[in-house]
């Protein structure tokens, strides 16, 4: 059951709003790349309409890290470790 939902969670496309100051941030990333989940990782300092995707995706409020997989967005902030977990179906 648990090599299915990771499964899952390795085909769904994950993008990640991060910049580089950000711990929450860094603390995401290692949790992808411990479990060896792809992630693309999208710095809201490098890209301005990042930074409005983000603001628009929680209500006008910066959060980061904000995710969007398959078409569905939510923030891990403050980071959760078991919050990230359930979204990511895991």
């Amino acid at each position: 059951m648990q090599r299915e939902m990771n499964q899952k969670a390795m085909s769904q496309k994950i993008r990640m709003y991060t910049t580089y100051s950000c711990s929450d941030c860094r603390r995401a990333k290692w949790f992808l790349s411990e479990r060896q989940l792809p992630f693309e990782e999208i710095n809201i300092e490098e890209t301005p309409e990042a930074k409005e995707f983000v603001l628009r995706a929680n209500a006008g409020r910066r959060k980061l890290p904000t995710f969007d997989v398959g078409g569905r967005t939510f923030h891990c902030s403050p980071y959760d470790p078991e919050k990230l977990r359930r979204e990511l179906g895991l």
